[in-house]
């Protein structure tokens, strides 16, 4: 394992880092043996799906695909179990001899949803360290729902060896016969992979990791209105100082997102919600800094108007912004 002590310059100090990540059993990491580097070396955690298929079928190197899917309609309750059977499954394949379990979301329907990619990774990884198996295989993600750098990094600080974004690649394909890109499906996806690579090395540096092999599985998160019974069962050890959402709620989140997807009615998919997670969008989440309260602080900045700026300042502490930070939900007590 390698950390420095202080961050690494990730374009100017490249030559530090290393992306690769072994796949398939570890033996004992205090009694190197020179059957510990027998691995599948893969040059970046994000895995096309060529390589996917390929990881499927090498010899010696036996893998098992364990579905996590659940019926939408079952709720948390539905979800739970369902992960229960994805733990009981990689039992099962270890005791057999698979040393790559691939946890895949391939196959939703309008009844069946998919269990969250980073409930099910993590999860996962904290089971087997629990019943001691944990290095006797490789946890592999095969999902639709990882899409942007922070996924993939959420995924590898939980102990995921290997991430395949299929529907990113998907999508690229998709933009390519449409000739919204104007270069090949293959040049998209391999630039898409050099990208999520390069900004995987950027937030290892920030942390002064060189290596992904260091940052797997290190858990270096703060977890935010997750309740403590989900932290401690799929999460453990992860520092949580608020109480929150448990599977159902999380049940309830998956549902809003897989429901609209099989609509009776025929939908418009220019009509989707474009998002507004990160900036705000007319008719999207609400955030404190939108055109309105913009205006107000730009132009007592540029007026010197202090009463503007009181007026910027006031209503960020309105009503409307009631429950958008975690210092409007506190009050003073004498």
């Amino acid at each position: 394992m390698q950390v420095t002590n202080q961050p690494i310059d990730a374009i100017h100090e490249e030559v530090f880092a290393d992306t690769t990540s072994g796949i398939g059993p570890e033996l004992n990491l205090i009694n190197p043996q020179p059957e510990s580097c027998r691995q599948i070396s893969a040059e970046s955690p994000v895995l096309s799906n060529i390589e996917l298929a390929k990881l499927k079928n090498i010899p010696d190197f036996e893998a098992a695909t364990i579905p996590m899917l659940y019926k939408v309609a079952d709720g948390g309750a539905g979800l739970k179990q369902a992960l229960d059977a994805i733990f009981a499954a990689a039992d099962k394949y270890i005791a057999e001899g698979k040393c790559i379990l691939i946890l895949s979301d391939r196959g939703i329907t309008k009844d069946m949803a998919a269990v969250p990619a980073l409930l099910a990774g993590a999860g996962m990884h904290h089971h087997l360290i629990k019943n001691g198996t944990r290095l006797r295989a490789s946890i592999i993600i095969e999902s639709a729902e990882p899409r942007e750098v922070h996924h993939m990094a959420l995924l590898l600080g939980y102990g995921v060896s290997g991430i395949n974004p299929y529907l990113a690649f998907e999508s690229l394909e998709h933009m390519c016969a449409d000739g919204m890109l104007d270069i090949s499906f293959e040049k998209a996806a391999e630039n898409y992979i050099s990208a999520c690579t390069h900004g995987i090395a950027k937030i290892l540096s920030k942390m002064g990791i060189s290596t992904v092999q260091s940052y797997r599985g290190a858990q270096i998160f703060e977890a935010i209105g997750i309740s403590s019974a989900v932290i401690e069962e799929y999460f453990t050890g992860t520092p949580s100082r608020l109480e929150g959402i448990g599977l159902d709620e999380i049940a309830k989140e998956v549902a809003m997102r897989h429901e609209p997807a099989f609509a009776e009615q025929n939908i418009d998919p220019f009509s989707y919600e474009s998002g507004s997670h990160y900036q705000w969008r007319n008719g999207g989440e609400q955030h404190m800094l939108n055109p309105e309260t913009i205006v107000k602080l730009q132009q007592a900045c540029k007026t010197g108007d202090y009463k503007l700026f009181k007026a910027f300042s006031k209503q960020l502490r309105g009503s409307a912004f009631a429950n958008q930070n975690l210092r409007s939900m506190l009050t003073f007590t004498p």
